[in-house]
């Protein structure tokens, strides 16, 4: 559920997926193991950001309304006339796209005052109104406003404020021009070239330090449903991670993991938490994993559409991830082809082998992953700089 799109015209929904075909969720029995497909991704429990929540670890089916604490009163709270003023009575063209959550608008505020603007004026920002109607908005609607409104860090979308005007439920997010990492990996535009190499790595490291501080912020939080759609993207393509609605906090000292009710996106979800219900904070990792092994082949997850054999992505590719002769012909993009080394690539095949470990122990944290990008990035850099060197070394011996 990202929350804004480049396009008014593009009617995508949040999540970057076509309109009327979310990402199935996983909902599991706890006593049987049967399993349970549905669109709606459930509902999230409160967390110590809510007045009348104690237990933040446990998912809860309650749909009373539960105003945000003090502690994340520092957002700014929205009228509802203000936000119908912003969007200009949430007009069609200013709508940006469609998820489970609701409606997504495009706004414009005032830079300091965020109060409304005129279109054109001030800064442009992105609106989510909820659907009465949806069965998870109010739940992810708190959920939101208790993570994003107590953490601040540049790779994390920007929560501007909320609006809970009567029965209106609505969140204003920093507007993100260059829409989600989904959009430019899969959905083919003849007026946008593919990332790059150098982007997609750049992109990566911004999500890793995203997920990275998470893990090791005071409130240690899970984020439990990383993707390719969750990944926004600013003009010069930095990455911020958004859609909080199913973020968790992480177990309390002494204790492994959390146990909640499965709930997540197919082909993202760790196999742990499918299995057992059991939450790591590593199995943000595996989400990971999943998604730099889609910037590598620059294919989806899952797509039915692939031949039998090839539409679960980590099941296909995985066994070829610590070949090196495998890496032109089966693992890397064929159209970044000539853009990396073959040394790099190895490494990043190497690093996303390790995020997909099925035992969670084995796993390397965030901060190791970010570490071993960065890595990655710097052979680049180094080749580049040899590369540079060698030809003013050249230029000089022609003048010789």
């Amino acid at each position: 559920m990202g929350v804004c799109f480049s396009s008014a015209g593009d009617h995508r929904s949040p999540q970057g997926s076509a309109r009327g075909s979310r990402d199935l969720t996983v909902s599991l029995g706890s006593v049987e193991g049967k399993r349970e497909v549905s669109e709606e991704s459930g509902v999230v429990g409160s967390s110590s950001g809510w007045s009348n929540s104690n237990n933040s670890n446990s998912d809860t089916n309650s749909n009373s309304i539960v105003y945000p604490s003090l502690e994340t009163r520092k957002l700014k709270e929205f009228s509802f006339a203000e936000l119908k003023a912003a969007t200009k009575g949430f007009k069609s063209d200013a709508l940006l796209g469609e998820g489970g959550f609701g409606k997504v608008y495009k706004g414009w505020l005032h830079e300091k005052t965020l109060t409304p603007t005129k279109a054109g004026s001030g800064i442009m920002v992105a609106i989510k109104k909820l659907n009465p109607e949806s069965m998870q908005g109010l739940q992810e609607w708190q959920s939101e406003i208790t993570f994003l409104g107590t953490v601040s860090h540049p790779n994390l979308v920007k929560l501007l404020g909320y609006c809970c005007d009567d029965v209106e439920f609505l969140l204003v997010y920093e507007f993100m021009p260059k829409g989600s990492l989904e959009t430019h990996l899969f959905w083919r535009n003849n007026n946008t070239e593919p990332l790059s190499w150098d982007t997609r790595l750049k992109i990566a490291i911004g999500a890793a330090r995203g997920l990275a501080y998470l893990h090791t912020s005071d409130k240690q939080i899970i984020y439990r449903d990383f993707k390719a759609s969750n990944i926004l993207l600013d003009e010069e393509f930095n990455a911020k991670i958004s859609d909080f609605g199913l973020a968790k906090l992480g177990p309390s000292a002494g204790d492994s993991h959390v146990t909640t009710r499965i709930i997540g996106t197919y082909g993202y979800a760790a196999p742990e938490y499918i299995a057992t219900g059991h939450l790591y904070v590593k199995s943000d990792v595996y989400g990971f994993g999943v998604v730099l092994l889609e910037m590598l082949k620059g294919m989806r997850a899952l797509d039915q559409k692939r031949p039998s054999g090839q539409q679960n992505l980590v099941e296909w590719i995985k066994p070829y991830l610590s070949d090196k002769s495998k890496l032109k012909s089966d693992i890397m993009d064929e159209k970044i082809e000539g853009q990396y080394s073959t040394n790099a690539a190895l490494k990043a095949a190497q690093l996303t082998l390790k995020c997909l470990e099925t035992d969670p122990k084995l796993r390397p944290s965030m901060q190791q992953v970010l570490h071993t990008l960065e890595t990655i990035q710097a052979i680049k850099l180094r080749r580049r700089k040899r590369t540079k060197h060698c030809s003013k070394f050249a230029t000089i011996n022609n003048f010789q």
